[in-house]
Order: C-alpha cells, then sequence, then structure tokens
C-alpha cells in the first residue's frame, strides 16, 4: 500500500510550530508534494528560528527547485546568521547548475571566511558533473590561500583531482596549461604548515 499524499495544510501548521520535532519531519515530508505546493511552505521553513529546521529548508529548496527558492537561497546565503544554514544554501545552489552557480558560489567563496561554508562551496563544486577544469582552478586557487587548513586541504584535493585526471586520459590542448597549473600549486604546498595538507599534496603528487 502507497503512504498517504500529506496535507498541505496540516504541514504548515507543524512547520510553523516552533517545535523542531514536528517541523522537520513536516518538511521531510514535503518530497511527496508538487513543487507547487511544497515550495511556499520550505519557504516558510526558512523564516523559522531553529537552524537545523532553516538547513532542512534549504535542502528542500535544492529540489524543488524554482525561481522563488533561488532567489531565497540567494538571500539565505547573504544573510543567514548561522553558519550552517548558510553551508547548506550554499550546496542547494549548485544543484540549479553549475553555470548558473558558479560565479555566485564563487563570490560566496571569497566573501565568507567561515570553513563550514567555504567547505561545502567546494564540496558541492568539486562534485558537479558540469564543473570544468578552469573553473575548479580557480575555485582551488582561492581555497588554498585560506588561512583555516581544512579549507586549503579541499583546495589541494581539487588540485590532485585536476592533475590525476589530466594524468589519465592525457589532457587535450585547450587544459593542459590548467593541469600544469594545478602541479605547480601543488608542489608549492609541499611546505604547508599543516601536515592535512601536505599529506594531501604528497598523495596527489604520487606517480604524477
Amino acid at each position: 500500500m502507497t503512504s498517504p499524499v500529506p496535507e498541505p495544510e496540516a504541514l504548515r501548521v507543524a512547520i510553523t510550530s516552533g517545535d523542531p520535532a514536528r517541523s522537520m519531519p513536516a518538511l521531510a515530508a514535503l518530497r511527496e508534494l508538487p513543487e507547487e505546493q511544497a515550495t511556499p511552505l520550505l519557504l516558510l521553513g526558512l523564516e523559522q528560528s531553529t537552524f537545523l529546521v532553516r538547513s532542512l529548508a534549504c535542502a528542500g529548496l535544492g529540489v524543488k527547485r524554482s525561481e522563488a527558492g533561488w532567489e531565497a537561497l540567494l538571500r539565505v546565503l547573504s544573510h543567514d546568521a548561522d553558519a550552517n544554514v548558510k553551508a547548506e544554501a550554499a550546496n542547494a545552489l549548485a544543484s540549479y547548475g553549475a553555470e548558473r552557480a558558479w560565479p555566485l558560489l564563487r563570490d560566496a567563496f571569497a566573501a565568507n571566511e567561515h570553513w563550514l561554508v567555504r567547505c561545502s562551496v567546494l564540496s558541492a563544486l568539486a562534485e558537479h558533473p558540469d564543473m570544468p577544469a578552469a573553473w575548479l582552478l580557480e575555485l582551488a586557487r582561492l581555497a588554498i590561500t585560506s588561512s583555516d587548513g581544512t579549507v586549503r586541504v579541499g583546495g589541494a584535493e581539487i588540485l590532485g583531482r585536476l592533475v590525476r585526471e589530466g594524468a589519465a586520459v592525457g589532457a587535450a590542448p585547450d587544459a593542459a596549461a590548467d593541469v600544469a597549473a594545478a602541479r605547480s600549486l601543488l608542489q608549492g604546498l609541499q611546505a604547508d604548515g599543516d601536515h592535512r595538507v601536505v599529506a594531501t599534496v604528497l598523495d596527489a603528487l604520487q606517480g604524477c
């Protein structure tokens, strides 16, 4: 037997109840509703005081994609007070497509010093299948200048991926310069003060 479709009004009441134990299951249940019904309720989730509720609403807007959701996620990324929520918004924005999200997430990465937000941007874009090597290289350049070692590790991982993929398939002429730049940046990171960064670099350079 299939589960009954959730009643939108009951979900609205639960989302706005102020009780995360009611709000979060209601937000999760929105996956059963069409986008035109789910979006207004997800936007209500962004207005709640509990950061876990807002984070889950962001995740939902990455699944139930709409122009209203896109604009709301941009506002969250710029103005929400909680880094966890901003990080989830960044991840959701990437689901709208690399071409659209890339310039906005690049600027957000440069403007936001919090490691969690930056690592979310790194993860979302590094794993996106439509990110070209040139954009990944630009993102990695930003990451390895961070004062946070975890962010620099993320940048080094991207550089290592670019080098490995270039070596595996043979870089096309228009991408060879990106691969060479990535290798050079990796070599420069061998003197990094964080042992995690150095370990990532050495692992990436092995066999290259």
